[in-house]
């Protein structure tokens, strides 16, 4: 990763970062990846939420739904792969105890057109298969659009998804 690669992540995590804060945010779930990593430093200057480090995706959804039972709102911050590993647990919480828990899903090498990632391929037909509102989110879209899209879950009681086009900057 370039320097200015690195700039334009940190930028944006701060702007992301922004955005949690005025959502109102509680609790981030996080596990980083290579760009939501970038963030790092936005996360633990931020004190209008408690950032909280999981060491398996699987562990964000339980944790999350306690949190949502006791009050507060959390949001879920990982990567597809992991995503991927915590189907059980989510299905669980979203589904079975239907707790609208919203997360930020890093979308491995959606911005690599020519890309034979399996992540990538798999993705967005997992989501839909689950049918969780989600939105993608690209470089160059408002990240206030993430905003809105959290707040149109949260209003409606349900869970969705922001998934955050990685690959290229």
């Amino acid at each position: 990763m370039t320097e200015q690669q690195s700039q334009v992540n940190s930028e944006s995590g701060s702007r992301i970062v922004a955005e949690i804060e005025r959502l109102g945010v509680t609790h981030v779930l996080y596990l980083p990846d290579a760009v939501i990593g970038q963030w790092e430093g936005a996360f633990t200057c931020s004190t209008a939420f408690d950032l909280i480090r999981i060491c398996r995706e699987g562990e964000a959804w339980p944790l999350a739904m306690g949190l949502h039972l006791g009050g507060a709102k959390p949001l879920v911050v990982i990567q597809s792969t992991g995503w991927f590993e915590s189907g059980d647990s989510m299905r669980n919480v979203l589904f079975d105890l239907n707790c609208p828990v919203y997360a930020i899903v890093g979308y491995r090498s959606f911005l690599v057109e020519d890309s034979d990632d399996s992540a990538r391929r798999f993705m967005q037909p997992l989501v839909d298969a689950w049918q969780i509102d989600h939105i993608v989110l690209k470089p160059e879209d408002d990240v206030r659009d993430f905003g809105r899209h959290f707040e149109a879950c949260q209003s409606s009681l349900k869970p969705g998804i922001c998934m955050l086009a990685e690959g290229k900057n």
